[in-house]
């Protein structure tokens, strides 16, 4: 029995028909993506002056065709984003689609996400573009780097403290994205993601009100990257290391972000009921034993440091 990618769970072929009609509804199969993991870093190369998408991981603008079962490159009017394969870094699609599955079960909003086989075997990482509306209609969003003058060059340049006053500044309702954050917060800490740096964090303007966009980019780059130097990428209280629940529950939500008891417990509960769907989820994913195995080691003792576990 096989898993498929777009659901995790058990299915007789590569895909499950509850995974192609999460896709569309249209979609009767999945075709393996037409590229090789090094033609599609070559062909992101070749995308990377022409598509509106950006950042350190090579990406792909797509369209998904239901006619021809397939994820079709395009230039103009991509609906999906798709990453493959980066070598040195390990497993990267893997890991990205089961940190994202880990966030949904934590209660944070993600844009539908997964995983395609692609020609040579290997796992391309799709996401779907949440600014946009319709067939050709876009929704106006803008990450925090713009939002305070910063660059690509300095968008480590920052703070947790002055992420909660772009939201103070911008949302319409800042008392709700503010316990957004703080949830996103606590997950990032756990899933050993430190890299949530100012272009991570977008506002969208949709249904007349501006709000946090869904969660994107979410990865353990602890295990991505070896040996990090840092908890955080921006700093929290001034610390980038040593984080503990002193400062990500008391500091940071209950006095810089003003939250109420009710909210803080509410958040920090969902998040610790999950924990036990995140070992399953971590089980079932389609990252190698040994992956696994730290993936959920770091998840365990960074749940003894919040006091989840």
């Amino acid at each position: 029995m096989n898993v498929c990618p777009l659901t995790y769970q058990p299915c007789a072929g590569r895909y499950s028909s509850r995974g192609l009609r999460r896709l569309s509804r249209n979609l009767a199969d999945l075709r393996d993506f037409p590229y090789t993991a090094d033609e599609q870093l070559k062909a992101a190369e070749t995308q990377v002056d022409k598509i509106s998408i950006q950042g350190v991981q090579p990406k792909l603008s797509a369209r998904l065709s239901p006619a021809s079962g397939s994820f079709v490159l395009v230039n103009r009017g991509g609906t999906y984003i798709l990453k493959p394969p980066n070598p040195p870094h390990r497993e990267l699609p893997q890991n990205e689609d089961l940190t994202m599955r880990l966030a949904a079960a934590a209660g944070i909003k993600v844009p539908l996400h997964g995983l395609v086989y692609a020609k040579g075997g290997t796992l391309t990482y799709f996401i779907k573009r949440f600014d946009r509306a319709g067939r050709r209609g876009k929704l106006a969003m803008e990450d925090f780097a713009q939002l305070t003058g910063s660059t690509r060059e300095t968008k480590y340049a920052s703070s947790m403290e002055k992420v909660a006053s772009v939201i103070e500044r911008f949302c319409t309702f800042p008392v709700i994205d503010k316990s957004r954050l703080f949830r996103l917060t606590l997950f990032n800490f756990l899933v050993g993601n430190e890299d949530m740096h100012l272009k991570n964090f977008s506002l969208i303007h949709r249904e007349g009100k501006i709000e946090l966009s869904p969660a994107y980019d979410l990865l353990n780059t602890t295990i991505a990257l070896g040996h990090p130097t840092e908890e955080i990428a921006l700093p929290l209280r001034g610390k980038k290391n040593r984080l503990d629940r002193d400062d990500l529950i008391e500091y940071f939500g209950r006095q810089r972000l003003d939250l109420t008891d009710k909210t803080i417990s509410r958040i920090t509960e969902e998040i610790s009921r999950a924990l036990p769907v995140w070992e399953e989820t971590v089980h079932m994913g389609f990252l190698s034993n040994e992956m696994k195995n730290r993936y959920q080691e770091l998840v365990n003792d960074r749940s003894k440091i919040l006091r989840f576990s």
